[in-house]
């Protein structure tokens, strides 16, 4: 059955973007702390499941309306950047079936190692573990659709490195989704204003910036937001 997509929100954020909006416009902020990693170097995965996979957590909530607005299809190659403990590389996986792959890339090797014990468990051979460094994806050139960042990019020490990956990694015309906190001042929570580093706008000038084209926000959440670029065809 074919997918209704989500209403596209074109508001003020696209309206910036596509009249091309300058960095003098909209100063890019400071790229995350490196503490804000220090609680991955080595994970205690079942911990961490606890933590990611509880009821309450929007995105674990929402998991299937994002993955709707996803839209992954039978025979896609996706990147999982920041899987964390696989939450999404297993809906993934199931999606794309056995034509497609999942790569779960995670800086985390600990993470890696134990979404590739968990789907050798499921019996899942279309995921493939990455450990990533905080300026490469570790993929090769062109060799994904789509990439997915849920909650991972506000902890991009080097974003516009891992953006020039992420472009490279892309097959021409592939998608890019971001999935992150709003983080609005005089509204979102104290520990939100503290832990993740600027706001939508900034974070997709950040994007566009490094030669994706803005695609629209999917309107389903509440805490986060979901927004579609692309790599422009050759």
């Amino acid at each position: 059955m074919p997918f209704p997509f989500p209403r596209l929100v074109t508001c003020a954020l696209l309206g910036l973007l596509s009249i091309g909006l300058s960095t003098a416009a909209l100063p890019l902020a400071p790229s995350a702390d490196p503490a804000i990693n220090e609680p991955y170097q080595d994970p205690d995965y079942d911990r961490w499941v606890e933590r990611f996979e509880r009821p309450g957590r929007e995105v674990y909530d929402r998991r299937q309306a994002i993955l709707m607005a996803v839209d992954p299809q039978p025979g896609m190659d996706i990147a999982d950047i920041g899987a964390g403990t696989g939450l999404f590389t297993w809906l993934f996986a199931e999606s794309v079936g056995p034509t497609g792959r999942v790569f779960a890339v995670d800086i985390a090797e600990g993470f890696v190692r134990n979404i590739e014990r968990t789907a050798t468990e499921r019996g899942l051979a279309n995921v493939v573990g990455v450990v990533n460094s905080q300026v490469d994806t570790g993929l090769p050139p062109e060799s994904v659709d789509l990439v997915f960042l849920c909650d991972t990019y506000h902890h991009f020490e080097r974003p516009a490195a891992m953006l020039g990956s992420i472009h490279r990694a892309l097959r021409p015309g592939g998608r890019l989704i971001l999935v992150d906190y709003e983080r609005i001042p005089g509204e979102s929570p104290a520990w939100v204003m503290g832990h993740v580093r600027a706001g939508k706008e900034v974070f997709a000038e950040e994007i566009r910036q490094a030669g994706f084209v803005f695609d629209g926000e999917a309107d389903l959440l509440r805490e986060h937001y979901l927004l579609r670029f692309h790599k422009p065809a050759r």
